[in-house]
């Protein structure tokens, strides 16, 4: 009788990590945290900055994990080197889809100011995700505007590490261009 006892025992103590293991799978999944970089740390964190439209997009696997690749005609370039390319976590590839939430989107056709960063694998992926992401756009007046929109993920602020409200930010290309090349200390270069 004492064995079976401790065999039930052993089963109750048991049940309480199987369903702890099992919720996991159920419990709707949350996006990543960022760290909420600034335009200087943006400017600093890249190892490179660029004026770029996106010409084509595809996916494809990285282990088990999809990537989307963007290609980009470079127009205008501060820091580093033009990147021909740039990816994110996510995407569609061979009848499989994977979305990561907060990853950014970026759009065929669209030009955008791009925070960039190269990996020891010579990958080069968005510097904070959507926060490396400035969509250029006219407004009515004729003038390029800069729109980075707000962070749908939680965002922490960098020494607190206190969740804070991301905004977005939206201003005139020429003030963001001005910011780029006196944090670099130059102009830019074409």
């Amino acid at each position: 009788m004492t064995g079976r006892r401790n065999a039930v025992l052993i089963g109750m103590r048991r049940l309480p990590l199987l369903v702890l293991c099992l919720a996991s799978w159920f419990a709707p999944l949350h996006g990543a945290t960022l760290e909420q970089l600034s335009l200087g740390e943006l400017i600093q964190k890249s190892t490179a900055i660029v004026r770029a439209r996106v010409v084509d997009s595809y996916a494809d696997f990285r282990g088990a994990e999809i990537f989307t690749h963007w290609r980009l005609a470079v127009e205008e370039q501060w820091k580093g080197q033009a990147a021909a390319e740039a990816m994110g976590p996510g995407g569609s590839v061979r009848g499989y889809r994977q979305g990561v939430p907060g990853a950014p989107q970026l759009t065929v056709g669209k030009e955008y100011v791009l925070f960039l960063w190269t990996s020891k694998s010579g990958a080069t992926y968005l510097t904070g995700w959507g926060q490396g992401v400035f969509e250029l756009s006219k407004d009515d007046a004729g003038t390029i505007r800069a729109t980075r929109a707000a962070a749908s993920e939680t965002v922490l602020e960098h020494g607190t590490w206190r969740p804070v409200k991301d905004d977005g930010v939206q201003m005139q290309y020429s003030d963001l261009a001005s910011q780029i090349s006196a944090s670099l200390g130059k102009g830019a270069s074409r």
